[in-house]
């Protein structure tokens, strides 16, 4: 029954968030608002809901240490979503044509921040993390993984592939995030930073849902296999490669520390643990 709750109270708490966002669109500083106060409103019901029907401190979104963390996870995920720029541009599939806006760049700052904590929460905080406690961390991450690829279908220029993109390059990467630290922090500050450096930084198409007008006033061509074509950079080879090699260290991390959860342990994974992040 704690899943049940678990995943009602954090639902309803994704669509008064989603709807609230959806509401401002059009201004953009009032995205800002609205998404930051959504990301920490979906936060705080997970915080509450998991206290009440676990009956624990919920430690894996404690606030001693959460800006240092999301600003860790922050960094990983727009470096990594750079690192699939610097190869598009390299190969002449990405160019600059001039400054885009910063108007733009600070709605989508709140847009994705609720984005990342609604996904997260909803996906790594419950969804895998309970899933795991029965079947173990390699199938959790699986499992989860490919449902959160595909629930990307939704979108508006989605593609099988980009949805199966995604679930190798962020589901299961965001997935093994989480079992390495134990803290969802770092991993909406993962998810955060591509998304934000997709959108915001490069304005490129984040997940087959437009184009963005960020910082950069740029444009992408080239084959649908290097460049993921109306879905986006994430639909791109360079995506899939970047998001499996971040898989494993996170992985590598997670055995190195105790936290996988075997097949049949049937055992609480230690979210409650005090992992640190990678150094």
């Amino acid at each position: 029954m704690r899943f049940v709750w678990q995943f009602l109270a954090v639902l309803v708490a994704y669509a008064i968030g989603g709807i609230a966002v959806q509401a401002v669109k059009d201004n953009d500083w009032l995205t800002l608002v609205v998404g930051l106060t959504s990301a920490a409103l979906v936060v705080f019901v997970y915080a509450w809901v998991v206290r009440r029907t676990e009956r624990r401190e919920v430690l894996d979104v404690a606030l001693e240490g959460a800006a240092a963390k999301t600003g860790w996870g922050t960094l990983i995920g727009a470096g990594m979503f750079a690192a699939v720029i610097v190869n598009l541009y390299a190969s002449g599939h990405y160019e600059v044509e001039g400054l885009g806006s910063v108007q733009g760049a600070v709605g989508l700052v709140g847009f994705m921040a609720a984005a990342a904590a609604t996904e997260e929460v909803v996906f790594r905080g419950v969804l895998f993390r309970i899933i795991e406690e029965h079947i173990g961390t390699y199938l959790a991450l699986g499992l989860t993984g490919l449902v959160f690829g595909l629930s990307h279908l939704l979108n508006e220029d989605a593609t099988l592939w980009g949805a199966v993109a995604i679930a190798i390059e962020a589901g299961f990467m965001l997935a093994a995030a989480y079992a390495a630290t134990r803290n969802l922090w770092l991993a909406i500050g993962v998810h955060f930073g591509w998304n934000f450096a997709a959108g915001g930084l490069f304005s490129t198409v984040v997940s087959g849902n437009g184009t963005s007008e960020g910082l950069l006033d740029a444009t992408m061509s080239g084959p649908k296999l290097l460049t993921g074509g109306d879905f986006g950079p994430e639909g791109s080879v360079y995506s899939v490669g970047f998001g499996v090699l971040l898989t494993l260290v996170f992985l590598w991390l997670a055995h190195r520390r105790g936290n996988v959860v075997p097949f049949g342990a049937r055992r609480a994974a230690r979210a409650n643990s005090t992992a640190t992040l990678p150094r």
